[in-house]
């Protein structure tokens, strides 16, 4: 290999710097795509259309397969539910609701929650499902 002398151009481009750089952005991509979002893991049921997105200030009530009862994240009483919900809706009158719940849930387990929510006149209800892939 000839030596180049101080005033001739490269003829190749050192190209291990952004080799790096991609390998590190890759690796950062795949940490980021992997996380998963908290909350309770239900199998939900189908249906051929989805409904509109929640609004920020909705309350989710989770049904899991043992019956448990979630208020976003944290287990509750349906007692102890029926209590918040009602503090909720006395700072919120138009307190939207969304009810999600397993799907081999007993369907009693989900009609008492419908039920408490219509003795507080929550009218701003959704149920949660799963689109039916055709």
């Amino acid at each position: 290999m000839k030596a180049q002398a101080d005033n001739e151009p490269y003829d190749e481009i050192n190209i291990t710097p952004m080799l790096d750089l991609a390998y590190v952005l890759l690796v950062i991509f795949i940490i980021m795509t992997t996380a998963t979002v908290q909350g309770i893991v239900v199998n939900l049921p189908k249906a051929s259309a989805t409904p509109s997105l929640a609004k920020p200030q909705t309350k989710a009530i989770t049904i899991a397969g043992d019956g448990t009862i979630y208020l976003d994240t944290f287990p509750v009483t349906l007692e102890q539910l029926e209590t918040t919900l009602a503090q909720y809706k006395a700072a919120n009158p138009q307190l939207p609701v969304v009810v999600k719940a397993d799907a081999t849930i007993q369907y009693e387990r989900v009609v008492e929650v419908l039920d408490m929510l219509g003795r507080l006149e929550i009218t701003q209800l959704g149920l949660v499902t799963q689109r039916l892939v055709k």
